[in-house]
Parts: C-alpha cells; structure tokens; sequence
C-alpha cells in the first residue's frame, strides 16, 4: 500500500483495488497504533480511530487536496500507481 503523504507523524495511504470494502472513495490513515479509513468527499470516519487532534488534520489535509486525492483514488481503483501529495504545512 502505498504512502502518498506524511505530516505530524500522519501516514496517509491508499489501497490498489480499494473499492470492495468501502465502495466510496477514501484513505487509510496511520498515527502510532491508531488506524482509520477516512472518505474524500467529506472527510468522515469509516473505520477505524484517530485522535480527535491527529483527525482534524487529516480532514483539513483532505479538504486541501481533494481534487488530488480524487484523481489518485481513480487512479488506485485502476491499478495503476498514485502520486504523492504535499503534507500539511
């Protein structure tokens, strides 16, 4: 699975074929021990858990990039290899 971006201790990945168990565009996103797969179009939890401080910063980052994000999404579901995404500054 690859890693499209990093901030604040943040791993956020995407799935190749990740389309089965969601059906809904979305990332994985890793800090510590904490897991969660979060949906694109509106940044609301799936799975999963962050931190309410580490959450907020994904969502902010989604909201950011969500363009990006959509096409790597389409890209991913494609099988095809995703870019990487600036991480929140």
């Amino acid at each position: 699975m690859p890693t499209i971006s990093m901030f604040y201790g943040i791993l956020i990945q995407m799935y190749f074929y990740d389309d089965k168990k969601h059906s809904y565009p979305h990332i994985h996103a890793e800090y510590g021990e904490h897991h969660a797969s979060i949906a694109i179009a509106d940044g609301s939890l799936l799975g999963g858990e962050l931190p309410p401080s580490k959450m907020k910063l994904v969502q902010a980052w989604i909201e950011i990039h969500r363009e990006d994000l959509m096409a790597n999404w389409r890209l991913a579901v494609s099988g095809e290899p995703v870019f990487k995404i600036d991480p929140l500054r």
